[in-house]
């Protein structure tokens, strides 16, 4: 594919898109990836890199190395990725503390577009695929209900946490950085680059290369062989992720980050909950949501006494959220 400078400059954006879903537990990058029109040859690309490419690094030189590569692309693309993830990874912590309501608000109506826009690509409904989209909801449901883990602070468990995670960073509707909190890896991650540990970077890097390697190759076999039941899995996958963005929870309970003791909730907020205990816990702080239950606004106001449910706004950035994807689907059309 021929592009010139300023439609690299247009796949930069798509991957700081893509980075700033990342760093969000609950979004995935590959979403905006498949809506933006570059999912398929990002897939093509990463299964790509493999052995030949040295081959032909040795044979014919680095301009064709690059070529092959697709050098330019994968540039672009991680640069933006990068940049966005490092520095938005504060700032989602930030928000996701502070004004949970408004950025699960935003992410929800982006992913309630997403479930259209990727759906309205399956050529021809069958009985298989309407299995697999119910199949790919029903997996997506099931691992956004899942508790987190406590936090493990062993350098060594990143490789094995980079792997797992990075590939559900290219799957669209299951996202990465969730993976991330339900193996009790996302604390130790956050913490890494706010340190700038380069060696537990370095690990969780590299654990990440291997399961995005090997993972590509099978779904690159999966859009060649099967396309359309593919996407009807990946559609089905988005359609159940609504269940963690939803942005009213209610909180189940939660755990000491380092004793691991874990309170058990009876129907009032985290605080409310927390203040029972608050001399025999000190800090709220060293305390993490293990489980949540979605919940009306209703409800929410009811369990959570001094919380604003913050309605219209709510409305409002769901809203915006839906038309994100509209302007970054006329993007990616226009740069096919």
């Amino acid at each position: 594919m021929q592009r010139r400078f300023k439609d690299y400059l247009v796949v930069s954006l798509k991957g700081i898109a893509m980075g700033a879903a990342d760093a969000v537990p609950g979004v995935s990058g590959g979403t905006i990836a498949f809506i933006s029109g570059i999912y398929e040859e990002l897939i093509a690309t990463i299964s790509g890199i493999n052995l030949s490419l040295l081959k032909t690094l040795k044979s014919k030189g680095f301009l064709a190395f690059w070529k092959q590569l697709n050098g330019n692309f994968l540039l672009a693309l991680l640069t933006g990725i990068i940049v966005s993830f490092v520095s938005f990874m504060r700032l989602a912590k930030y928000l996701i503390e502070e004004h949970p309501v408004l950025i699960w608000s935003f992410f929800f109506g982006l992913i309630i577009a997403s479930i259209f826009f990727v759906g309205k690509q399956i050529n021809k409904w069958t009985i298989s695929t309407i299995l697999a989209l119910i199949i790919g909801a029903a997996a997506a449901f099931y691992i956004s209900s899942l508790p987190s883990l406590a936090s493990n602070t062993n350098s060594y468990f990143l490789l094995f946490a980079g792997a797992i995670s990075i590939c559900a960073m290219i799957l669209p509707g299951i996202s990465g950085s969730f993976i991330l909190v339900i193996l009790g890896a996302y604390k130790t991650l956050s913490d890494a680059f706010h340190d700038f540990d380069f060696k537990k970077i370095a690990l969780f890097a590299s654990g990440a290369i291997v399961g995005l390697l090997s993972f590509s190759h099978l779904l690159k076999w999966l859009f060649k062989n099967y396309h359309n039941t593919t996407l009807a899995i990946l559609t089905g996958f988005i359609l159940g992720s609504l269940n963690k963005v939803w942005p009213y929870k209610k909180t189940i309970s939660v755990m000491e980050e380092t004793s691991g003791t874990v309170l058990e909730f009876s129907g009032l907020s985290k605080f409310e909950t927390l203040s029972v205990y608050q001399k025999s816990i000190g800090d709220f702080d060293s305390y993490k949501t293990v489980l949540e239950q979605s919940v009306l606004p209703t409800t929410y106001s009811n369990i959570n006494a001094n919380a604003d449910t913050q309605l219209l706004f709510a409305i409002g950035l769901m809203i915006a959220g839906f038309l994100t994807i509209f302007i970054l689907e006329k993007i990616g059309n226009k740069a096919q």
